[in-house]
């Protein structure tokens, strides 16, 4: 009994110091303190303490002194560089891009939360607000998004001139060269809004505001180049636009056919050292209407005229061309699924001077880092935006359809099978803001880039599924396109935002795991950076350390599974307290998951993309979870946010739950993969998707009037006019809950056959003369049953109109709705 006892006590003794993470020096202290104890005790005589403590003394000798333990190290270190496999330069530069920030911690298994918490979210200064209120509110009002994207195919005169004017352009420019100099969240907001009202006029402001020359020249241009070109940006007089992508290149930015050769030639009657360009760009966004050209490109030396006869070929370069420059082809238009301006760009031996790279001829094949970096950030800010913008306006306008249309009696957003996609509509809206509001704050304080690349991947796609399922809700009326369709535009421009910058299947497949596994885990960069410098020592270090590490978060994961998250920590009290113990055991799961995995599987891991898939969503949901749990202290803890709160954090842990399983059914090595679900789900997995009752009470939520709804769609562009589709639905709304107990007590009399016109005017009356209503409550149910009858109607055009015979509405009885010029 005794020996058992003891037996207890180690093996609880080791658990714990793995459990706490204890130091090498401080484990093998305690070890050898308790078999000296149980020498003592007379609980191990002196033959077995004599050959144990031998053993251990050897074992610790080795550990603890270091240059004993690298004899050790030294042929691992050796095998470690025989298997890790050629990174190009490419490869390193999309890894060094950008920093790595929160992500990390959720990659480390063990999250510092206050880090979290003490983070500060950006805000708004005066100026950004007022800009906001004003200059932004000012374009939505004469944007008309029908008008735009199927009549004109453009967007008017007016807008493209305020657009310059008001310098929406040059929100990133700062304002030493004229630019208004705003902050990443501020330019999120404006972007947001501007969907809100139209995709294609938010899409004509993001580009020039994400990657685009006017950022590339602010990082890496020349004085001269900053000078020349930045306050003409700033002004509105140049538009610009990126090549980047063509026939052969997409994702895959790298493979780039496109080349400049260094050579001399003439220009402005002198002889110069330049390029000749030969490019066949496509999907450029604003090229149809840019004055000037970024344009990437492989930059080759044959002659050495860059004064290194070593080097030939310098690789991917950025020059800032004028769209005039004689054999520059521009002007073409694709037509995407918006009408937003794109189209391709073409030049074969193109001449331009050696001084139009972007920074220089200093900066001659330095393109991949630099569009990376601006990447990493950028893709922070714009896509997310649209995505949050799809969001709040499916939201809102779902919200009140479901209120105003009834079926069977009753309003539709009072069935469960379509309260099954409205509680996922406010349920992804509320997590669409907080990982946008999280994200771009983010931008401002540092470059983060697994993060940026995870908001883009999850929020176009909780847009296009946001957007889906309020046209489900919605039928035919979300299906029919006219004026009064407020859903269409933001519909067909899903397959945009999930394509640019980066394919989401190569983000999620490639990307968020293959980047964040290496950037964000403590160990395995510098352990890769040691190997190629051949640095021993430091290897020894990071190796020993790192198996620390490993041990460390396995056991924390099967202890905190076995104890449903018991010993985890959380930083706040209260109802949400239990879900940042469940996120830190998820944490220490992905971390101690994926040092097996990359132990296991090493470079092959590289090619397998649907493992890294689901490991790349295991750490995505734990940063959109931990967003959403951001926002909720920094709005104050609002009770009524709560239900949404749970719907997120039920959701994400769900989502986490459902990829480690199939992770583990799949891992290639069978044994490997049952260990890991015993170690990581020791009693099964235990997250359930969201309960039909919470989904059911947010979905009710959505259909009332509350602060919660009006913080939501606060960057929603709302006009008040009844002549424009969103304001007619708003009207209608505000309407009906002003007069819904007396239109009920109209519609039962209705229904039960107590009114018999076959006009409203008529039925109206004759609950006027039967005491059903007074005079004054007939005019306000009258006058509400009309604006319903409006806000569920569609449009009809005349043949000729489809036609395409002239693009004016029909006189058909339901003419299409105009949109208004101001709000």
């Amino acid at each position: 009994m005794t020996t058992f006892l003891a037996i207890v006590v180690a093996v609880l003794g080791l658990i714990t110091l793995a459990f706490v993470g204890a130091p090498l020096i401080v484990s093998t202290v305690a070890i050898a303190a308790f078999l000296i104890a149980l020498f003592a005790l007379g609980l191990m005589g002196q033959t077995a303490f004599t050959i144990t403590g031998g053993i251990f003394a050897v074992v610790a000798i080795f550990l603890n002194i270091k240059p004993l333990r690298r004899l050790i190290t030294a042929p691992i270190f050796k095998g470690f560089k025989a298997v890790l496999p050629d990174m190009t330069s490419t490869e390193r530069e999309a890894l060094e891009a950008g920093e790595t920030w929160w992500e990390g911690e959720m990659f480390r298994g063990r999250p510092d939360w206050q880090k979290l918490l003490g983070f500060k979210r950006t805000e708004l200064t005066a100026e950004e607000q007022s800009f906001l209120d004003n200059e932004t509110s000012e374009l939505c009002a004469i944007l008309d998004e029908y008008k735009i994207s199927h009549e004109d195919r453009d967007l008017p005169k007016e807008v493209w001139d305020f657009m310059a004017d008001k310098r929406f352009f040059s929100m990133l420019i700062t304002k030493e060269w004229g630019g208004l100099g705003f902050s990443a969240y501020a330019q999120s907001c404006v972007v947001t809004k501007i969907a809100t009202r139209s995709t294609v006029g938010a899409v004509t402001v993001m580009v020039p505001n994400s990657l685009g020359p006017g950022e590339l020249l602010m990082h890496y241009g020349t004085d001269a180049q900053k000078e020349q070109w930045l306050p003409r940006l700033a002004e509105g007089k140049e538009i610009p636009c990126f090549g980047l992508t063509g026939v052969e290149v997409g994702s895959d930015a790298t493979a780039l056919p496109d080349t400049g050769v260094v050579c001399k030639g003439q220009f402005e009657g002198k002889e110069v050292l330049g390029m000749k360009l030969s490019f066949n760009k496509r999907y450029i966004t604003l090229a149809p209407v840019a004055t000037v050209v970024g344009l990437a490109f492989k930059l080759q030396d044959p002659d050495g005229l860059l004064g290194d006869p070593e080097t030939t070929d310098y690789g991917i370069t950025c020059a800032l061309i004028p769209a005039n420059t004689p054999g520059v082809e521009i002007g073409r238009r694709h037509f995407p699924s918006s009408a937003f301006m794109n189209g391709p760009i073409t030049g074969e031996d193109v001449f331009v001077p050696i001084d139009w790279i972007i920074g220089g001829q200093a900066m001659a094949g330095k393109g991949w880092r630099m569009l990376v970096e601006c990447l990493s950030a950028g893709r922070g800010i714009s896509l997310p935006a649209l995505s949050a913008a799809a969001g709040k306006m499916s939201y809102r306008m779902t919200g009140a359809y479901s209120r105003i249309r009834q079926q069977f009696k009753i309003s539709i957003g009072k069935f469960e099978g379509v309260q099954e996609a409205s509680g996922r509509i406010a349920g992804l809206n509320y997590k669409l803001e907080a990982v946008r509001t999280l994200t771009a704050s983010a931008v401002d304080a540092t470059s983060p880039s697994v993060v940026t690349a995870i908001a883009k991947y999850h929020m176009t796609e909780m847009m296009r599924e946001s957007m889906t399922l309020a046209m489900d809700i919605h039928a035919g009326r979300g299906v029919m396109v006219g004026p009064r369709n407020y859903l269409s535009a933001g519909y067909q421009a899903v397959p945009v935002a999930i394509t640019v910058e980066g394919a989401n299947i190569l983000t999620r497949s490639l990307m968020i795991f293959g980047q964040g596994s290496i950037r964000c885990h403590p160990y395995v960069f510098p352990e890769m950076e040691a190997a190629r410098t051949d640095d021993l020592k430091a290897f020894d270090h990071l190796l020993w350390s790192h198996v620390g590490f490993s041990i460390n978060r396995g056991v924390r994961a099967f202890i905190l599974g076995l104890t449903g998250s018991g010993f985890a920590s959380a930083p706040v009290d209260g109802p949400t307290a239990h879900y940042y113990k469940k996120l830190e055991r998820m944490s220490a799961a992905l971390a101690f998951t994926s040092d097996v995995t990359m132990g296991v599987l090493g470079g092959e891991l590289k090619r397998k993309e649907r493992l890294s898939a689901r490991l790349g969503d295991v750490l995505s949901q734990l940063y959109m979870a931990s967003a959403t749990l951001k926002y909720y202290e920094d709005e104050g803890r609002p009770e009524e946010d709560l239900p949404h709160v749970k719907w997120v954090l039920d959701d994400c842990l769900y989502e986490i739950g459902k990829a480690l399983d199939e992770f583990y059914a799949n891992f290639p090595v069978g044994f490997i993969g049952r260990f890991l679900r015993l170690m990581v789900f020791p009693t099964g997995v235990p997250y359930k998707a969201v309960s039909d009752q919470l989904n059911g009470q947010i979905a009710d939520f959505m259909m009332e009037k509350s602060d919660l709804r009006d913080r939501l769609s606060e960057l929603c562009y709302l006009p008040r006019d009844e002549a424009d589709p969103i304001g007619l639905m708003e009207v209608a709304f505000d309407t009906l809950v002003e007069v819904e107990p007396l239109y009920n007590t109209y519609y039962r009399a209705l229904s039960k056959g107590e009114l018999t016109s076959r006009t409203l005017e008529g039925r109206l009356e004759e609950a006027v003369a039967k005491n059903i209503l007074t005079a004054e409550e007939a005019e306000q149910v009258g006058r509400y049953d009309r604006l319903r009858y409006e806000a569920i109607q569609t449009d009809a055009f005349s043949k000729e109109y489809i036609a395409g015979q002239g693009f004016k509405p029909g006189a058909d009885d339901d003419v299409p709705m105009q949109a208004p010029k101001a709000a």
